[in-house]
């Protein structure tokens, strides 16, 4: 029994570490395929050295029974750890897997750090499983018939099936609400677009220019209200500085100052003070509550008018949806486009993240109606890491998305989507004007009321006049002085 048990510390600890070790020595542009070859070899050359080993022993049925066990334990042990954690390979508890499978530690520490959380179950397997078909594979070919006990054989397969399953069952699960990493490529990871076609400091920027001078200009940077906001808000409030704050392209630190941050973050640095004008779509009920708990008063300055649009793919035969159906889609009710005259295909429905300016919209036209919970993603972070977070929209077939329109076709400029109608009337300009669209959304300019700085009031005076009205509608929205009253 001792010289087995020998045996199974040799072939499924001391080798598989050895080959964990090698396998960093010798990492190549593919890591997950430098990791799994060594492996495989090396699972191949234990089990043949097992085979010969196996001849020499006293208890073979018995040596041949321990040496599924590692099979099983790793299937088991990746199905717990797989249903603790949901299927998300970020979770810190795997590295308590990683202690409790040892011989595959150096390789589970690159993993974490290289965000590959498959080989948390490929490594041992393609270890474990090459090992197996070489060592049965050996005595066959000397025409040697494994003697085993059925019994048990049997159990310990059944046991590796079932785990395998409850892995998988999880894994399939997570798919259904877990998308590919896509991620921000853009502004340090806070942008989903390209936002330097509209920077004060690109020379080659598409800000626009007002046909006379400013009758508004702050020169004192010191004067300089500091900005932030929503993303599809950041043309506007660029262009405003870009006209107003004097010689703002030239300055070493103007992203102090015309900055952006998105939604979340910049709605929290205006609580904190370290912004004056907030730019964007309403503030959530969260949101305002976080206001009132700090005892900050918010002052809405509208200064513009969008639509919030939502739109699909162009294969789509969808043209338009109630807001009856919007609410069935995005509550889980309505999960095919066959129920709303589409084809025979699941609805993947995005969403934003909590708290941002499109998704406050979203909860207001869902009303009461709970929202399902939204598709996320695996996003590699900094050091390799994994993190979760709500997915970013693809144009798949069956896809629903919302953004406001200008950013949906003017700032990224998709022209692989279809904008959809509610209740039969097209997101036009001539209808956002005319109030008809029914989701119309104001652009903010949202300030503190205890603020001090007695440049802010005057630019909010002129964002609302002929001048910032000019801006408005260059850039791309709807000017506040065509719209009706809500």
């Amino acid at each position: 029994m001792k010289k087995n048990m020998f045996q199974m510390f040799l072939f499924f600890g001391v080798a598989p570490l050895v080959i964990s070790f090698i396998t960093i020595l010798i990492q190549a542009n593919n890591f997950l395929l430098s990791t799994i070859l060594p492996l495989i070899i090396g699972g191949c050359a234990a089990g043949g050295i097992a085979s010969r080993t196996l001849l020499k022993s006293d208890d073979k049925r018995r040596l041949q029974l321990l040496f599924l066990i590692p099979l099983a334990y790793t299937a088991v042990l990746w199905a717990i750890f797989m249903v603790i954690n949901g299927g998300f390979y970020g979770a810190d508890s795997w590295l308590i897997y990683g202690i409790l499978h040892i011989a595959m530690a150096p390789i589970f520490f690159i993993t974490m750090l290289m965000g590959e959380g498959r080989l948390f179950l490929w490594a041992p397997l393609a270890y474990e499983l090459a090992f197996m078909f070489t060592f049965f594979g050996s005595l066959l070919a000397k025409r040697i018939r494994p003697a085993i006990n059925k019994r048990k054989a049997l159990t310990l397969l059944t046991v590796f099936v079932l785990a395998m399953g409850t892995g998988a069952a999880v894994q399939w699960q997570r798919s259904k609400t877990v998308l590919p990493s896509y991620g921000f490529e853009y502004g340090g990871g806070y942008s989903s677009t390209d936002l330097s076609p509209y920077e004060v400091t690109n020379p080659n920027n598409k800000l626009p220019k007002l046909a006379a001078p400013s009758t508004f200009t702050i020169k004192d940077p010191s004067d300089m209200p500091i900005l932030d906001g929503a993303e599809a808000a950041y043309p506007v409030y660029s262009a405003f500085a870009n006209t107003v704050y004097k010689n703002i392209g030239e300055f070493r630190n103007v992203w102090d100052i015309v900055s952006f941050t998105n939604t979340i973050y910049s709605y929290e640095r205006l609580l904190s003070g370290e912004v004056d004008i907030y730019f964007g779509a309403e503030p959530s009920k969260e949101q305002e509550e976080t206001a009132k708990r700090q005892g900050k008063e918010l002052v809405m300055t509208p200064i513009g008018k969008e639509a919030f649009v939502f739109f699909v793919n162009p294969e789509n035969k969808v043209e338009s949806l109630d807001v009856s159906q919007i609410q069935s889609i995005y509550s889980g009710k309505i999960n095919n486009w066959s129920e709303l005259g589409g084809k025979n295909e699941r609805i993947i429905a995005f969403q934003r993240p909590k708290n941002s300016g499109s998704q406050t919209l979203l909860e207001k036209i869902m009303g009461d109606t709970p929202i399902m919970e939204p598709l996320k993603e695996d996003v590699p972070e900094g050091m390799g890491g994994i993190i979760e977070q709500v997915a970013d929209y693809r144009n798949y077939d069956n896809s629903i998305g919302f953004s406001f329109r200008f950013f949906a076709t003017g700032m990224r400029g998709n022209p692989d989507i279809k904008l959809l109608a509610i209740d039969g009337i097209e997101p036009s300009p001539e209808n956002i004007a005319s109030g008809k669209y029914p989701f119309t959304a104001n652009l903010y300019a949202i300030t503190l009321k205890d603020n001090t700085k007695t440049t802010i009031e005057p630019f909010l005076e002129w964002m609302k006049g002929p001048q910032g009205q000019e801006i408005v509608e260059k850039i791309g929205y709807i000017k506040t002085g065509t719209l009706r009253e809500e």
